[in-house]
């Protein structure tokens, strides 16, 4: 491994601020096996939370670069430790926040707001008592059970003829009566 230490000649301008891309090479070529194989590791095996880490903390060392002791087993030191506490903070960081789960499962699927349905039966009932019994009868029978008009004749006992006369009048005081409902 080649050292990177304090007397190592850089192509970069050492009176700037800027780092010498040589640096992040040299990080990279003989650090990386290392820092991705302990992170590895400390993820749990989990191969794109090792790489974001293993980047981040070259990007810290570069953003370090000024101050870091370039001696080789010290700069290992230091690259794995920041590691680990970039594992660390995850760690946290996914204990903080709600387990994330997988939406196809029908257990957790969100369960649909009845608040409408519910306020719209609320109030068709309410207008359902201002009619007569006759055509409550018929409402209920057709589009309370689901019968037919014909079964809804022989449940109720009158013609078929009857059953559609009495659900078009119901239908329209109800409408009438819920756009006054509405309009309250």
């Amino acid at each position: 491994m080649e050292a990177v230490g304090r007397g190592c000649r850089f192509d970069g301008d050492h009176g700037s601020n800027e780092v010498p891309d040589e640096l992040i090479s040299v990080l990279y070529k003989d650090f990386r096996d290392t820092l991705f194989g302990q992170v590895m590791y400390l993820t749990g095996h989990d191969q794109q939370w090792t790489e974001d880490v293993v980047q981040e903390t070259l990007i810290r060392a570069w953003q370090h670069s000024d101050t870091l002791n370039r001696e080789p087993g010290m700069l290992r030191g230091w690259l794995l430790t920041v590691a680990k506490r970039i594992v660390i903070d995850g760690w946290r960081n996914r204990r903080a926040r709600p387990q994330e789960v997988e939406l196809d499962s029908s257990e957790n699927a969100e369960i649909a707001d009845q608040t409408e349905q519910s306020l719209s039966a609320l109030v068709i009932s309410e207008a359902l008592r201002y009619l007569d019994g006759k055509y409550q009868a018929v409402i209920y029978e057709t589009y309370l059970t689901g019968h037919t008009v014909r079964e809804a004749a022989v449940i109720l006992g009158i013609p078929e003829g009857t059953v559609k006369s009495r659900l078009y009048a119901a239908m329209k005081t109800l409408r009438r009566s819920l756009g006054e409902l509405g309009s309250r």
